[in-house]
């Protein structure tokens, strides 16, 4: 029979979070899922129009001549290109051929090296296999992974990667490599136990024993289970999103060579502007002296220092990439060299170094959960399920009171 896809459709998928605290029958339920005989071929082709392939969807890149342009929107770049064209157009062409040198220099080892290491965003999906063991009308069939809808049942044994998220309902001996994922180096020993509900934001990643995230690795044992999420609504796919998200903040170094780039300039018409100024004063040929303060501004630029910037982050780049750590712009390497402190756990992974308060306990047994993450004003205290205000819990005001006195 074809299942019903009302409920499926609403709810679209099931988050890791919710699959973890609901028992295998409420997960088949919420899914309209077969346990025993799978989907049917005429469904999963219904779903995959609905949810659409497991895979991840990279934007398109720009052309390459683009990305190769864009390496000269640098104030430094545009300052020594003007320096060049002034150069060439005075008849000094030994100058303005040695700055473009220097420039077609820089732009090429930059636009190299970014492109190698953009490469690594598509190395993500090396980590999702191309085909897996599924169970469809009954038959446990093999084909790609990138077919897989939420509700399909999937077999997984030693060697084989997750192809999606997965709530468990057979797990014998089953471990599984969540290096790739959590940073957790040693092998998770998965379950099928239904978890408890811990309040806040669901149970943390690593407690979810009841799951198998996509891209992990079966290192022992083997499973079965239940497709909750596909493709980028995965645990997986978030990071994949975050890696696609908006540019990072200039650094420090960048900060540092657009700022001389403008001071540069300026003193550059300042000092042309001063010495046309003295020789309108002496009477002398305006064209002789724009020459002259040219000459000295295009003299005092450094045409040599983006070179030697360049080359040295891309030896930095290089020498990280040697130690498996992947830098996608050059001047990042930099950044590194500002940080004073690493604040990182046991696994290596890095924080945000912003330790906030989750829940209240005070003395009468009242207890609270505090919403909102980070450093800011965004957030709420929840007792008993009603919004904390003003004076409506003294026990927890007590707890606020005191903690700030500490």
């Amino acid at each position: 029979p074809v299942c019903n896809m009302s409920s499926v459709e609403r709810k679209g998928f099931l988050s890791s979070s919710e699959a973890s605290l609901l028992s295998v029958g409420d997960v088949s339920a919420s899914l309209n899922a077969d346990l025993f005989n799978g989907l049917s071929c005429e469904e999963a082709k219904r779903r995959l129009k609905v949810f659409g392939p497991n895979e991840f969807t990279i934007a398109n890149d720009e052309p390459l001549w683009k990305k190769y342009l864009c390496q000269f929107k640098d104030p430094m770049i545009v300052l020594l290109l003007v320096s060049a064209l002034v150069s060439m157009a005075m008849g000094q062409y030994d100058d303005s051929l040695s700055i473009t040198v220097a420039i077609v220099i820089v732009v090429t080892v930059a636009f190299v090296q970014e492109y190698r290491s953009e490469r690594s965003l598509e190395a993500l999906k090396q980590l999702v296999p191309h085909r897996c063991h599924c169970l469809r009308e009954g038959i446990t069939r093999d084909f790609l992974a990138s077919e897989l809808v939420p509700g399909d049942c999937v077999y997984v044994t030693v060697g084989d990667r997750v192809p999606a998220d997965l709530r468990l309902v057979e797990a014998v001996d089953l471990e599984v490599d969540e290096s790739s994922f959590t940073g957790e180096t040693d092998p998770v020993r998965k379950n099928t136990v239904q978890l408890k509900s811990s309040g806040g934001n669901g149970t943390p990643l690593s407690e979810r024993k009841n799951i198998g995230f996509m891209g992990t690795l079966v290192c022992r044992g083997r499973g079965k289970g239940v497709v909750i999420n596909t493709g980028e609504n995965s645990e997986f796919g978030e990071v994949f999103k975050m890696m696609q998200g908006e540019d990072a903040p200039k650094t420090p170094l960048q900060k540092s060579m657009d700022r001389l780039g403008k001071q540069l300039s300026f003193y550059s018409f300042c000092i042309i502007g001063a010495i046309m100024f003295v020789g309108w004063l002496q009477h002398r040929r305006l064209l002789d002296m724009f020459t002259i303060g040219v000459s000295l501004a295009v003299a005092a630029i450094p045409e040599g220092l983006p070179i030697v910037v360049t080359v040295t982050l891309a030896l930095g780049v290089m020498r990280m990439a040697s130690r498996n750590a992947i830098v996608k712009r050059l001047p990042t390497v930099e950044t590194l060299g500002c940080a004073t402190v690493i604040c990182s756990d046991k696994t290596g992974t890095l924080t945000q170094n912003e330790m906030t308060v989750k829940f209240l306990y005070a003395a009468n047994e009242d207890e609270a959960q505090v919403t909102g993450v980070g450093y800011n004003d965004a957030g709420d205290v929840i007792c008993n399920g009603r919004k904390v205000t003003g004076l409506s819990h003294p026990s927890l005001l007590k707890v606020v009171e005191v903690g700030l006195r500490d």
